[in-house]
């Protein structure tokens, strides 16, 4: 098996334990971020709405979608970086850096790396993200959608291929600086541990891999929570005026929500995601790096 298809097959399963792990608070969050300034009193009083009025299963309301789609995205982004980190290790090799094998990249070599697997991710996390947070914040009682298919056939047969990447510009902002400062973190993690205990990736404990993604998480959302709150914006804003469009833009949507809500506005949703950051990123470089184990084992 090639190290490409091994790569992109590991970063499926850290996809799909982040989606089953993350996905309760997420709701949570797009809800915040989107619902209009006082409607709900806290995290608390949205959680204990959304499981009243719509029971314990809406919660992974819109599964479907990235349980696909962030399986794919995050399969792209661990293929896409360790393909470069490979480009970048013989670069070293050459001009006699990143010690013998050349695989102790620079700070700013990991963050060129995150970036470039952000960037190929966004292609498809933004319309998977789109489409997601269509059905989780639809109203339950009277959804236009009857699930993530319904909604790209009606999106995509109004508006276009359009209306499928609404939000892609905020969504490329998103993934190229998140993610550089995302696995820039937790590449330096992983190797001052293996300079310092002398051993091998495949050596580092589950344990501290989940620790280094919790911390990986923490840094990526210090860095994009503004930005990913305008993307939520922008993903469940109307698609012309005659459907409530607020927004013609990006930069329009940000100069709305600062003039009309404030500063406040930008964090709206900040708990949820703090919470659940560690578990899900944790879970995402556990699956990534004991399926890369296994696979390499073969």
């Amino acid at each position: 098996m090639s190290k490409t298809i091994k790569d992109l097959t590991a970063g499926t399963a850290g996809g799909i334990a982040q989606v089953l792990v993350g996905q309760p608070f997420d709701i949570v969050k797009v809800r915040m971020q989107t619902s209009a300034k006082g409607t709900y009193a806290g995290m608390l009083d949205c959680a204990g709405r959304i499981l009243k009025q719509e029971g314990p299963l809406a919660f992974y309301k819109g599964t479907l979608t990235p349980l696909l789609g962030i399986g794919v995205c995050v399969s792209i982004q661990f293929g896409a970086l360790e393909h470069t980190k490979r480009y970048f290790a013989r670069q070293n090799l050459v001009s006699g850096r990143g010690g013998p094998d050349g695989l102790t990249l620079s700070a700013g070599q990991l963050m060129a790396a995150g970036v470039f697997a952000g960037l190929a991710n966004s292609v498809v996390s933004g319309p998977v993200e789109h489409i997601r947070i269509r059905l989780q914040t639809q109203s339950a009682t009277k959804p236009v959608y009857a699930g993530p298919f319904d909604a790209i056939k009606k999106i995509s047969s109004s508006h276009g291929i359009a209306g499928i990447f609404k939000g892609q510009v905020a969504t490329l902002w998103r993934e190229a600086s998140g993610y550089g400062v995302y696995f820039m973190a937790y590449e330096l993690l992983v190797q001052r541990e293996m300079k310092k205990k002398g051993i091998r990736r495949d050596q580092i404990s589950p344990v501290n891999a989940v620790l280094y993604g919790a911390a990986a998480g923490y840094a990526l959302w210090a860095i994009i929570y503004p930005i990913d709150m305008i993307k939520s914006r922008m993903q469940t804003d109307g698609f012309s005026a005659a459907d409530g469009q607020k927004y013609k833009s990006t930069l329009d949507c940000i100069r709305t929500v600062w003039r009309t809500e404030g500063v406040n506005a930008f964090t709206r949703g900040l708990t949820p995601t703090l919470i659940r950051s560690p578990f899900a990123n944790g879970a995402t470089f556990l699956g990534f790096e004991m399926a890369a184990r296994l696979l390499n084992s073969w």
